[in-house]
């Protein structure tokens, strides 16, 4: 639809000017509002037609022009609306559409495409690192923000330091208010106007991936704010959202909900789904808050809902839309990836439309992150009592493709960043920081990490301010960037971390049951099942000597990663760099390691 509706540059007669059409369909009438006409109803009428849309061509509008539409409506007002299709907007405070042609950037990412359709991203490392572009570094020149060119060379740089496969941008359609962090869109097909032009985020998807470097976005089609220039009653009734509170009125964020039930504006979002990855080559869309789209009753007491057609409380058109949308994108653009934000038990999220699901290619494991943050936030003298907290994720862990995320989420409103999340002393909190990372990296699933937690962030996230950079050169903040970034080396270069992350034969409790030293051993498999990683956690500031556990093969084993190694900033307490296997029997194995397991710490363990 982004071909048809909307403004486009054109030419009638040898007419220079842009073509206009909007959908409107109880609209009384409809005309072009710009500086041309002085922002004036009815100097430049659009015509009518049968579906709805109305259309027409204004002389003399060029590329950087804004406008806006004036729609008269049924009770005879004029309600002055932004162009749902407008490729650019102004910048915030102001909210006019700006004529823009996408047209005519060279660009230069095409081995990166043709290698994305042939990768198969279930059995390949995926690191992702979640931005927020607007607050993670800002200007000192007196700028609010870079731009997206300067922003593409300082975060691929960046990156490629700490060792990331992929970079997921928070909301960059165009939104009003910045303390929704974007997920309050107004301007859907538009990137936002604070970081540059659309041709400049064209650079920064192309720079990202002449780098290697893939880019994914934050997609929000669960809810659109009410801001009167926006798509809340449109033209005059409700077109996108629902006339009935119950369905079209989001209770949590005062927002309005799509009616994905109506052909116009389940195209619409289509469209757009399809427009990311068409014109700005984007590798994969995050749906947020898709637990909101499934549900009639989300968030709503009793009598606050309506039922579907079968008594249910299940969102049959969203659930329509989704699959239509999963099975539309995968189609067209092979390679790419959806990931859903769900945090029910919702089955086959992450499952083929086919099969009956909703057909994402992943999904966030909400209950990872919630179990895990519980259990390692707790003092370490209360943590055997709650031993299964991190075990009891192994029950469900291949029922989807999982992604383990430690987003945005987890270090905002009043929850504090993840350093000062963990319980202890400054040493206690960084050693436990370390190894909820390392958990992460050795568990099944692909990785996700916020901006900040890579060198262990204080304060928690806050979008008006830049990370805080300052702490760069400090002992411990240093050690765990380090960390990070040798986290991300050795998870890319060893198959037994990522070929398997959705199989169930690819991971293999050593031992789970040893809450009264609230330790755990595992091990990680690769498709060749002679290539294995050893991992062992301890959970407890006491160092575990002469911890012996089972191994599926003698030989000499190297110490791959040690969480409490100097460099990290931690006590270097170890194995030396290896030792080799006993012919002693444990755990079900005929061979041993006798290790010593440093507080606090986790143990890579590689056979040579």
């Amino acid at each position: 639809m982004y071909h048809h509706l909307g403004a486009h540059l054109d030419e009638v007669d040898g007419i220079q000017g842009t073509r206009f059409a909007v959908w409107a369909p109880n609209a009384r009438e409809v005309s072009v509002l710009c500086d041309r006409n002085h922002w004036t109803h009815g100097r430049n009428w659009l015509n009518s037609s049968d579906n709805g849309v109305w259309w027409g061509f204004v002389e003399g509008l060029s590329s950087g022009d804004a406008y806006k539409f004036g729609i008269r409506t049924q009770d005879d007002t004029i309600a002055e609306k932004s162009d749902p299709f407008a490729f650019s907007t102004e910048l915030r405070p102001k909210t006019a559409s700006i004529v823009y042609d996408l047209g005519g950037f060279p660009w230069q990412d095409n081995d990166w495409l043709q290698q994305r359709q042939s990768t198969d991203w279930f059995h390949r490392p995926i690191a992702i690192y979640e931005v927020q572009l607007g607050s993670w570094k800002k200007p000192d020149d007196g700028r609010e923000f870079f731009n997206y060119r300067e922003l593409a060379h300082m975060l691929v740089d960046y990156a490629h330091e700490i060792g990331y496969t992929h970079l997921q941008l928070m909301p960059i359609s165009e939104y009003p208010f910045d303390g929704s962090w974007g997920y309050q869109a107004t301007g859907y097909f538009s990137p936002t106007s604070r970081f540059g032009t659309p041709h400049d985020f064209m650079y920064f998807v192309d720079y990202c991936h002449k780098s290697g470097i893939g880019v994914l976005i934050d997609w929000v089609p669960g809810h659109f704010p009410t801001d009167g220039h926006s798509l809340g009653r449109f033209d005059g009734t409700c077109c996108y959202e629902h006339e009935d509170p119950r369905l079209g009125q989001h209770p949590d964020w005062g927002t309005l909900i799509f009616n994905y039930g109506r052909d116009e504006v389940r195209d619409f979002l289509l469209s757009n789904a399809r427009f990311w990855l068409d014109v700005y080559h984007v590798d994969g869309l995050r749906v947020d808050a898709v637990a909101s789209m499934l549900y009639l009753d989300y968030s709503r007491e009793e009598g606050e809902w309506l039922p579907n057609v079968y008594g249910g409380r299940e969102n049959l058109e969203a659930i329509q839309f989704l699959k239509d949308m999963n099975t539309m994108v995968h189609g067209e653009f092979p390679g790419i990836l959806t990931i859903a934000e769900e945090s029910t038990s919702w089955g086959g999220v992450s499952r083929p439309v086919y099969d009956g699901g909703l057909g994402f290619s992943m999904k966030w494991d909400m209950g990872w992150m919630n179990d895990t943050l519980a259990y390692i936030g707790r003092d370490p003298v209360h943590r055997s009592h709650h031993h299964n907290e991190l075990s009891f994720r192994m029950v469900y862990a291949f029922t989807e493709n999982f992604v383990l995320p430690l987003s945005h989420d987890e270090v905002v409103h009043g929850k504090h960043s993840l350093l000062s999340q963990m319980p202890g002393d400054n040493w206690q909190q960084f050693a436990n920081l370390r190894l909820l990372y390392g958990y992460q990296y050795t568990m099944p699933g692909k990785k996700l990490l916020f901006m900040g937690g890579e060198f262990g962030q204080w304060h928690e996230w806050n979008h008006n301010e830049e990370l805080d950079w300052a702490l760069y050169g400090h002992q411990f903040h240093d050690g765990i960037r380090r960390y990070i970034g040798d986290l991300n080396r050795v998870y890319r270069d060893h198959p037994a971390l990522f070929e398997r992350d959705f199989e169930s034969d690819g991971f293999s409790w050593v031992h789970c049951d040893d809450w009264q030293s609230s330790t755990y051993a595992f091990i990680r498999y690769a498709e060749n099942r002679e290539d294995f990683l050893v991992v062992v956690c301890n959970f407890t500031p006491v160092p575990r000597e002469g911890y012996r556990i089972g191994v599926p093969r003698g030989g000499h084993y190297v110490e791959l990663v040690n969480s409490d190694a100097e460099i990290y900033g931690g006590g270097d307490i170890g194995n030396g760099g290896g030792l080799p296997a006993e012919a002693i029997a444990s755990h079900g194995c005929e061979n041993s390691l006798n290790l010593t397991v440093p507080p606090l710490g986790l143990l890579v363990m590689k056979p040579a």
